[in-house]
């Protein structure tokens, strides 16, 4: 185990990976995925298929050659059990093998991913893309969703929502619940350009975290939640590997 040359926890930072993977299946990703990620690929088809398969096989990339020093194919994932039912289906993904303390949190929309790494700290990241649809008003508090409807334009409407959107899901996986939760009772400031701190009041899980938003390709919005009691720097990080590319950040912390 490396993790970046054994110094990675004493850094204190938050490494944040993004890109974007092909629209068909290389057989290089195919190779360094599990089994059960073999079977979710084949139990789907054209690009959602591929999109997943790229995803994870960047995923495994990532974490096996930058910061565990071992093949992409080695690297392990299971899951923490569910803070709320102790369910271990649905909890934060974890490093299995190799043992490690990282944590890290993904997540993709189509065919772009965005994926954050720390030591020894919870942390949450979401990414969704500009794509046309209505305002799902049900996951938006009061204060949101008044503050969603005085906009003018229909593209502020929805880059306001999207905003309290990726802040709800990067702070409920940093919690390890999911959107299980009620979103709607998840104030995210969404008028704020932030960073803002957002307060998660479910009992026995109740916690200030600091979330910002992520500058990432156009079109496309992006958040991290991280502890608001101990805020690391959020750091970039570059992939070797010319099809990728990394966040730049907006904000500072």
């Amino acid at each position: 185990m490396t993790e970046t040359r054994g110094r990675f926890r004493e850094t204190g930072v938050i490494h944040v990976w993004h890109g974007r993977v092909p629209d068909q299946v290389p057989s290089s990703d195919l190779a360094v995925l599990s089994e059960d990620e073999l079977r979710v690929t084949s139990s789907r088809s054209g690009v959602r298929a591929a999109h997943y398969a790229g995803v994870h096989a960047a995923v495994r990339r990532v974490l096996g050659h930058q910061y565990l020093g071992v093949p992409a194919e080695a690297v392990r994932f299971g899951r923490h059990a569910c803070p709320r039912c102790a369910d271990p289906a649905h909890g934060r993904p974890r490093i299995e093998q190799p043992v490690t303390a990282l944590d890290f949190s993904l997540s993709r929309s189509g065919p772009y991913w965005l994926l954050a790494v720390t030591a020894g700290e919870q942390v949450g990241v979401d990414i969704e893309r500009h794509t046309a649809g209505p305002v799902a008003e049900t996951v938006l508090t009061e204060d949101e969703l008044d503050r969603v409807r005085r906009a003018e334009r229909p593209e502020e409407r929805r880059h306001l929502f999207l905003r309290a959107w990726t802040r709800k899901e990067a702070v409920l996986k940093a919690c390890g619940v999911g959107i299980v939760a009620e979103l709607c009772a998840l104030d995210t400031s969404p008028a704020d350009a932030g960073p803002v701190t957002v307060e998660y009041g479910e009992p026995g899980l109740a916690g200030r975290w600091h979330v910002q938003d992520l500058a990432l390709a156009p079109g496309i919005v992006g958040a991290l939640a991280q502890d608001a009691g101990r805020v690391r720097l959020v750091v970039s990080r570059q992939v070797p590997d010319s099809a990728w590319h990394v966040a730049s950040l907006v904000g500072t912390c």
